[in-house]
Protein backbone atom coordinates (compact mmCIF):
# COMPACT_ATOMS: atom_id res chain seq x y z
CA UNK A 1 0.00 0.00 0.00
CA UNK A 2 0.85 3.48 -0.48
CA UNK A 3 2.16 5.84 2.22
CA UNK A 4 -0.08 9.01 2.77
CA UNK A 5 2.77 10.32 5.16
CA UNK A 6 2.75 13.84 5.04
CA UNK A 7 6.46 15.94 3.68
CA UNK A 8 8.08 17.26 6.91
CA UNK A 9 7.51 20.35 7.40
CA UNK A 10 10.54 22.78 7.88
CA UNK A 11 10.62 24.35 11.16
CA UNK A 12 9.29 28.18 11.57
CA UNK A 13 8.61 30.31 13.98
CA UNK A 14 5.93 33.30 14.98
CA UNK A 15 5.47 36.28 11.90
CA UNK A 16 7.02 39.07 12.86
CA UNK A 17 7.16 40.78 10.13
CA UNK A 18 5.23 42.40 6.36
CA UNK A 19 6.92 43.31 3.30
CA UNK A 20 5.93 46.40 1.61
CA UNK A 21 2.82 44.41 -0.48
CA UNK A 22 1.40 43.04 3.18
CA UNK A 23 3.21 39.58 2.81
CA UNK A 24 4.67 38.47 5.59
CA UNK A 25 8.38 37.94 5.18
CA UNK A 26 10.03 34.49 4.12
CA UNK A 27 12.30 35.05 7.79
CA UNK A 28 9.11 35.75 9.72
CA UNK A 29 7.16 32.28 8.70
CA UNK A 30 9.79 29.75 8.34
CA UNK A 31 12.19 31.30 10.73
CA UNK A 32 16.19 31.37 10.80
CA UNK A 33 17.40 30.70 7.97
CA UNK A 34 18.52 26.71 7.91
CA UNK A 35 19.75 24.45 5.10
CA UNK A 36 18.00 21.37 4.78
CA UNK A 37 18.25 17.96 3.43
CA UNK A 38 16.17 15.59 2.47
CA UNK A 39 16.76 11.87 3.62
CA UNK A 40 15.72 8.24 2.30
CA UNK A 41 12.98 8.85 5.42
CA UNK A 42 11.31 12.41 3.70
CA UNK A 43 11.64 11.52 0.07
CA UNK A 44 9.51 8.97 -1.46
CA UNK A 45 10.91 6.81 -4.44
CA UNK A 46 9.41 8.40 -7.93
CA UNK A 47 6.38 6.34 -9.10
CA UNK A 48 5.48 6.66 -12.67
CA UNK A 49 6.34 10.07 -14.24
CA UNK A 50 5.82 12.01 -10.80
CA UNK A 51 8.60 13.81 -9.65
CA UNK A 52 10.02 14.53 -6.34
CA UNK A 53 9.95 18.69 -5.99
CA UNK A 54 13.20 20.15 -4.97
CA UNK A 55 12.65 21.81 -1.94
CA UNK A 56 14.80 24.92 -1.27
CA UNK A 57 15.81 26.61 1.45
CA UNK A 58 12.94 28.87 3.13
CA UNK A 59 10.45 28.33 0.31
CA UNK A 60 9.75 24.70 0.62
CA UNK A 61 7.01 25.08 2.68
CA UNK A 62 5.28 28.29 0.55
CA UNK A 63 6.08 25.91 -2.74
CA UNK A 64 3.86 23.01 -0.88
CA UNK A 65 1.39 25.50 -0.09
CA UNK A 66 0.98 27.46 -3.49
CA UNK A 67 0.57 23.76 -5.24
CA UNK A 68 -2.14 22.76 -3.13
CA UNK A 69 -3.74 26.17 -3.80
CA UNK A 70 -2.91 25.72 -7.51
CA UNK A 71 -4.08 22.07 -7.57
CA UNK A 72 -7.42 22.98 -5.10
CA UNK A 73 -7.98 26.06 -8.00
CA UNK A 74 -7.97 23.97 -11.30
CA UNK A 75 -10.14 20.88 -9.82
CA UNK A 76 -13.10 23.17 -8.12
CA UNK A 77 -12.84 25.13 -11.68
CA UNK A 78 -12.55 22.81 -14.16
CA UNK A 79 -15.42 21.31 -11.81
CA UNK A 80 -17.37 24.34 -11.58
CA UNK A 81 -17.19 25.61 -15.36
CA UNK A 82 -17.25 22.35 -17.09
CA UNK A 83 -21.00 22.53 -16.59
CA UNK A 84 -21.49 25.25 -18.74
CA UNK A 85 -18.20 25.77 -20.83
CA UNK A 86 -16.02 23.55 -22.59
CA UNK A 87 -12.81 22.48 -21.24
CA UNK A 88 -9.35 24.94 -21.83
CA UNK A 89 -5.71 23.56 -21.74
CA UNK A 90 -3.99 25.22 -18.46
CA UNK A 91 -0.70 25.51 -18.62
CA UNK A 92 2.18 26.69 -15.41
CA UNK A 93 5.29 27.77 -15.38
CA UNK A 94 8.12 25.62 -15.18
CA UNK A 95 9.16 27.54 -12.48
CA UNK A 96 5.82 26.65 -10.50
CA UNK A 97 5.76 23.12 -11.65
CA UNK A 98 9.05 22.79 -10.53
CA UNK A 99 8.67 23.26 -7.18
CA UNK A 100 5.14 21.37 -7.08
CA UNK A 101 5.08 18.01 -4.07
CA UNK A 102 4.27 14.99 -5.03
CA UNK A 103 0.24 14.91 -5.42
CA UNK A 104 0.60 11.37 -3.59
CA UNK A 105 2.56 13.28 -0.05
CA UNK A 106 -0.56 15.40 -0.14
CA UNK A 107 -2.74 15.31 2.95
CA UNK A 108 -6.07 14.74 1.40
CA UNK A 109 -5.00 13.68 -1.95
CA UNK A 110 -2.90 10.68 -1.31
CA UNK A 111 -6.26 8.56 -0.87
CA UNK A 112 -7.20 9.76 -4.29
CA UNK A 113 -4.51 8.15 -6.10
CA UNK A 114 -4.33 4.56 -7.09
CA UNK A 115 -2.11 2.11 -4.78
CA UNK A 116 1.90 1.17 -5.00
CA UNK A 117 1.27 -1.42 -7.97
CA UNK A 118 -1.47 0.86 -9.62
CA UNK A 119 1.30 3.76 -9.73
CA UNK A 120 4.66 1.80 -10.56
CA UNK A 121 2.74 -0.29 -13.86
CA UNK A 122 2.75 1.48 -17.11
CA UNK A 123 0.03 -0.53 -18.43
CA UNK A 124 -2.71 0.49 -16.95
CA UNK A 125 -3.67 2.91 -19.28
CA UNK A 126 -3.54 5.62 -17.33
CA UNK A 127 -0.25 7.98 -18.09
CA UNK A 128 0.11 10.31 -14.90
CA UNK A 129 1.33 13.44 -17.31
CA UNK A 130 2.69 16.55 -16.05
CA UNK A 131 0.30 19.08 -13.88
CA UNK A 132 1.57 21.51 -16.72
CA UNK A 133 -1.54 20.53 -19.19
CA UNK A 134 -5.06 19.32 -19.20
CA UNK A 135 -7.01 17.30 -22.18
CA UNK A 136 -10.40 17.43 -22.73
CA UNK A 137 -11.91 13.98 -21.85
CA UNK A 138 -15.11 12.30 -23.90
CA UNK A 139 -17.71 13.47 -21.65
CA UNK A 140 -16.18 16.57 -21.64
CA UNK A 141 -15.84 16.99 -25.59
CA UNK A 142 -19.61 15.71 -26.09
CA UNK A 143 -20.65 18.28 -23.66
CA UNK A 144 -18.76 21.04 -25.58
CA UNK A 145 -20.42 19.75 -28.64
CA UNK A 146 -24.28 19.53 -27.06
CA UNK A 147 -22.93 23.49 -25.88
CA UNK A 148 -22.01 24.20 -29.14
CA UNK A 149 -25.19 22.49 -30.60
CA UNK A 150 -27.20 24.06 -27.95
CA UNK A 151 -25.75 27.41 -28.83
CA UNK A 152 -26.35 26.72 -33.05
CA UNK A 153 -30.06 26.20 -31.76
CA UNK A 154 -30.31 28.72 -29.76
CA UNK A 155 -28.91 31.13 -32.07
CA UNK A 156 -31.44 29.90 -34.62
CA UNK A 157 -34.40 31.09 -32.41
CA UNK A 158 -32.84 33.98 -32.06
CA UNK A 159 -33.31 34.51 -35.37
CA UNK A 160 -36.08 33.04 -36.05
CA UNK A 161 -37.44 35.79 -33.34
CA UNK A 162 -35.96 38.53 -34.79
CA UNK A 163 -37.50 37.68 -37.97
CA UNK A 164 -40.98 37.18 -36.84
CA UNK A 165 -40.52 40.32 -35.33
CA UNK A 166 -39.26 42.13 -38.61
CA UNK A 167 -42.47 41.12 -40.49
CA UNK A 168 -44.72 41.94 -37.46
CA UNK A 169 -42.90 45.43 -37.76
CA UNK A 170 -43.46 45.31 -41.12
CA UNK A 171 -47.04 44.01 -40.95
CA UNK A 172 -47.68 46.66 -38.78
CA UNK A 173 -45.86 49.61 -40.73
CA UNK A 174 -48.07 47.97 -44.05
CA UNK A 175 -51.70 48.50 -42.06
CA UNK A 176 -49.97 52.01 -40.56
CA UNK A 177 -49.38 52.66 -44.37
CA UNK A 178 -52.85 51.73 -45.50
CA UNK A 179 -55.00 53.48 -42.63
CA UNK A 180 -52.97 56.56 -43.40
CA UNK A 181 -53.67 55.96 -47.42
CA UNK A 182 -57.31 55.22 -46.39
CA UNK A 183 -57.51 58.18 -44.69
CA UNK A 184 -56.12 60.09 -46.85
CA UNK A 185 -58.66 58.90 -49.47
CA UNK A 186 -61.43 59.57 -47.56
CA UNK A 187 -60.31 63.30 -46.65
CA UNK A 188 -59.78 63.40 -50.29
CA UNK A 189 -63.40 62.15 -51.20
CA UNK A 190 -64.90 64.34 -48.35
CA UNK A 191 -62.95 67.18 -49.90
CA UNK A 192 -64.35 66.71 -53.18
CA UNK A 193 -67.84 65.89 -52.00
CA UNK A 194 -67.71 69.55 -50.27
CA UNK A 195 -66.51 71.19 -53.23
CA UNK A 196 -69.32 69.53 -55.40
CA UNK A 197 -71.79 70.44 -52.92
CA UNK A 198 -70.84 73.82 -53.07
CA UNK A 199 -70.82 74.05 -56.85
CA UNK A 200 -74.27 72.61 -56.58
CA UNK A 201 -75.19 75.14 -54.51
CA UNK A 202 -73.44 78.17 -56.32
CA UNK A 203 -75.43 76.35 -59.50
CA UNK A 204 -78.33 75.96 -57.80
CA UNK A 205 -77.99 79.73 -56.69
CA UNK A 206 -77.27 81.38 -60.07
CA UNK A 207 -79.75 79.24 -61.70
CA UNK A 208 -82.45 80.59 -59.04
CA UNK A 209 -80.76 84.31 -59.68
CA UNK A 210 -81.39 83.72 -63.56
CA UNK A 211 -84.59 82.48 -63.31
CA UNK A 212 -85.89 84.90 -61.05
CA UNK A 213 -84.02 87.82 -63.62
CA UNK A 214 -85.35 86.09 -66.79
CA UNK A 215 -89.22 85.95 -64.91
CA UNK A 216 -88.47 89.74 -63.78
CA UNK A 217 -87.23 90.39 -67.45
CA UNK A 218 -90.56 88.60 -68.33
CA UNK A 219 -92.85 90.08 -66.32
CA UNK A 220 -91.66 93.32 -66.99
CA UNK A 221 -91.72 92.46 -70.63
CA UNK A 222 -95.73 91.28 -70.32
CA UNK A 223 -96.09 94.34 -68.27
CA UNK A 224 -94.94 96.68 -71.35
CA UNK A 225 -96.89 94.69 -74.02
CA UNK A 226 -100.28 95.44 -71.90
CA UNK A 227 -99.35 98.96 -71.21
CA UNK A 228 -98.62 99.35 -74.75
CA UNK A 229 -101.85 97.28 -75.82
CA UNK A 230 -104.51 99.61 -72.91
CA UNK A 231 -102.57 102.10 -74.77
CA UNK A 232 -103.41 101.11 -78.51
CA UNK A 233 -106.78 100.06 -76.86
CA UNK A 234 -107.51 103.37 -74.75
CA UNK A 235 -107.01 105.29 -78.38
CA UNK A 236 -109.65 103.53 -79.58
CA UNK A 237 -111.87 104.05 -76.53
CA UNK A 238 -112.84 107.32 -74.65
CA UNK A 239 -114.53 108.09 -71.17
CA UNK A 240 -118.37 108.82 -71.44
CA UNK A 241 -117.95 112.49 -70.22
CA UNK A 242 -115.60 114.88 -68.26
CA UNK A 243 -115.29 116.96 -65.32
CA UNK A 244 -116.91 114.26 -63.16
CA UNK A 245 -117.70 112.58 -59.85
CA UNK A 246 -118.37 108.93 -58.92
CA UNK A 247 -121.32 109.33 -56.49
CA UNK A 248 -122.42 105.92 -56.82
CA UNK A 249 -120.77 102.85 -57.65
CA UNK A 250 -122.74 99.46 -59.44
CA UNK A 251 -124.32 96.96 -56.99
CA UNK A 252 -124.30 99.74 -53.94
CA UNK A 253 -127.64 98.76 -51.67
CA UNK A 254 -130.17 101.15 -50.75
CA UNK A 255 -133.96 102.04 -50.90
CA UNK A 256 -133.32 105.10 -53.51
CA UNK A 257 -133.57 102.24 -56.58
CA UNK A 258 -136.63 100.74 -57.29
CA UNK A 259 -134.39 96.99 -57.36
CA UNK A 260 -133.12 97.15 -53.89
CA UNK A 261 -129.77 97.94 -55.35
CA UNK A 262 -127.63 100.35 -57.92
CA UNK A 263 -127.35 99.00 -61.60
CA UNK A 264 -125.09 101.03 -62.98
CA UNK A 265 -122.64 103.98 -62.53
CA UNK A 266 -123.10 107.45 -61.40
CA UNK A 267 -120.80 110.44 -62.84
CA UNK A 268 -122.23 113.69 -61.34
CA UNK A 269 -121.48 116.82 -63.19
CA UNK A 270 -123.08 119.70 -64.71
CA UNK A 271 -126.10 120.00 -66.82
CA UNK A 272 -125.22 120.42 -70.09
CA UNK A 273 -121.66 118.81 -69.36
CA UNK A 274 -121.33 116.64 -73.00
CA UNK A 275 -122.06 112.75 -73.36
CA UNK A 276 -119.62 111.02 -75.31
CA UNK A 277 -119.64 108.06 -77.13
CA UNK A 278 -116.93 105.21 -75.42
CA UNK A 279 -116.34 103.79 -78.64
CA UNK A 280 -117.62 103.27 -82.26
CA UNK A 281 -120.71 101.54 -83.06
CA UNK A 282 -124.74 102.13 -83.50
CA UNK A 283 -126.78 104.17 -81.56
CA UNK A 284 -129.85 101.25 -81.21
CA UNK A 285 -132.18 104.00 -79.75
CA UNK A 286 -132.63 107.31 -78.43
CA UNK A 287 -135.77 108.91 -76.36
CA UNK A 288 -137.55 109.08 -73.30
CA UNK A 289 -137.53 105.88 -71.13
CA UNK A 290 -139.84 106.63 -67.44
CA UNK A 291 -137.35 106.85 -64.49
CA UNK A 292 -133.96 106.61 -67.09
CA UNK A 293 -135.41 109.92 -68.46
CA UNK A 294 -134.03 110.99 -71.65
CA UNK A 295 -131.59 108.06 -72.44
CA UNK A 296 -129.36 106.81 -75.54
CA UNK A 297 -128.66 102.96 -76.02
CA UNK A 298 -125.24 102.66 -78.31
CA UNK A 299 -124.56 99.04 -79.64
CA UNK A 300 -120.82 98.19 -80.17
CA UNK A 301 -119.89 95.72 -82.38
CA UNK A 302 -119.39 92.33 -80.37
CA UNK A 303 -123.27 93.16 -79.27
CA UNK A 304 -122.52 95.08 -75.68
CA UNK A 305 -125.04 98.08 -75.19
CA UNK A 306 -124.02 101.11 -73.35
CA UNK A 307 -127.32 103.13 -71.62
CA UNK A 308 -126.53 106.66 -71.20
CA UNK A 309 -129.59 107.99 -68.84
CA UNK A 310 -130.69 111.28 -67.56
CA UNK A 311 -129.77 113.34 -70.30
CA UNK A 312 -131.14 116.93 -70.91
CA UNK A 313 -130.74 116.81 -74.71
CA UNK A 314 -129.79 113.99 -77.28
CA UNK A 315 -127.92 114.86 -80.91
CA UNK A 316 -128.30 111.43 -82.56
CA UNK A 317 -130.87 109.49 -83.68
CA UNK A 318 -131.46 105.48 -83.50
CA UNK A 319 -129.73 103.60 -86.16
CA UNK A 320 -127.11 106.75 -86.37
CA UNK A 321 -123.13 105.46 -86.50
CA UNK A 322 -120.90 107.79 -84.06
CA UNK A 323 -117.54 107.11 -83.72
CA UNK A 324 -115.33 107.13 -80.72
CA UNK A 325 -115.06 110.29 -78.40
CA UNK A 326 -118.01 111.49 -80.64
CA UNK A 327 -121.04 113.42 -78.56
CA UNK A 328 -123.73 112.02 -78.61
CA UNK A 329 -125.98 114.05 -75.63
CA UNK A 330 -125.88 116.27 -72.76
CA UNK A 331 -125.83 115.71 -68.90
CA UNK A 332 -129.11 116.50 -67.31
CA UNK A 333 -131.53 115.60 -64.68
CA UNK A 334 -134.62 114.04 -66.03
CA UNK A 335 -136.10 111.07 -64.39
CA UNK A 336 -135.99 109.43 -61.13
CA UNK A 337 -132.82 111.63 -59.95
CA UNK A 338 -132.09 113.98 -56.99
CA UNK A 339 -129.24 116.47 -59.28
CA UNK A 340 -127.81 116.27 -62.83
CA UNK A 341 -125.31 113.47 -62.98
CA UNK A 342 -124.72 110.82 -66.13
CA UNK A 343 -126.21 107.01 -65.33
CA UNK A 344 -124.42 104.82 -67.13
CA UNK A 345 -124.77 101.34 -67.16
CA UNK A 346 -123.23 98.64 -69.46
CA UNK A 347 -125.01 94.89 -70.67
CA UNK A 348 -123.31 91.78 -72.72
CA UNK A 349 -124.94 91.11 -75.62
CA UNK A 350 -126.90 87.83 -73.58
CA UNK A 351 -128.70 90.92 -71.65
CA UNK A 352 -127.11 90.89 -68.70
CA UNK A 353 -125.86 93.91 -66.42
CA UNK A 354 -122.13 94.49 -65.61
CA UNK A 355 -119.82 96.72 -63.69
CA UNK A 356 -119.38 99.78 -65.50
CA UNK A 357 -116.26 100.81 -63.62
CA UNK A 358 -114.47 97.58 -64.28
CA UNK A 359 -115.63 97.23 -67.94
CA UNK A 360 -114.11 100.92 -68.61
CA UNK A 361 -110.71 99.97 -66.76
CA UNK A 362 -110.65 97.11 -68.54
CA UNK A 363 -110.36 98.98 -71.39
CA UNK A 364 -107.41 100.81 -71.20
CA UNK A 365 -109.43 103.54 -69.36
CA UNK A 366 -108.62 105.88 -66.22
CA UNK A 367 -111.79 106.25 -64.04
Amino acid sequence: MASNRPAPEAPYGSIDSFNSSGIPDAASVNGPFEEWNPTEETVRPVRGRHRVAKQRGGLARSSTVLGVGVIAAVGAGGMATAQDKPAVSISLPDAITDSLPDAESLPGIGSLMGDDSDGESGDSGTDSGPLTAASLTGAQETEAAGQQSGADAGEALRARILQQAEQQQATADAEAKAAAEAAAAEQAAAQAKAQQTAAEKEAAAQAAEEKAKAEAEAAAKAKAAEEARLAELAASWSLPTSSYTITSTYGQAGNMWSSGYHTGLDLAAPTGTPAKAVHSGTVKSAGWSGSYGYRIVLELEDGTEVWYCHLSSMTVGAGQKVGTGETIGRVGATGNVTGPHLHLEVHTAGGGGIDPLAWLRDKGLTV
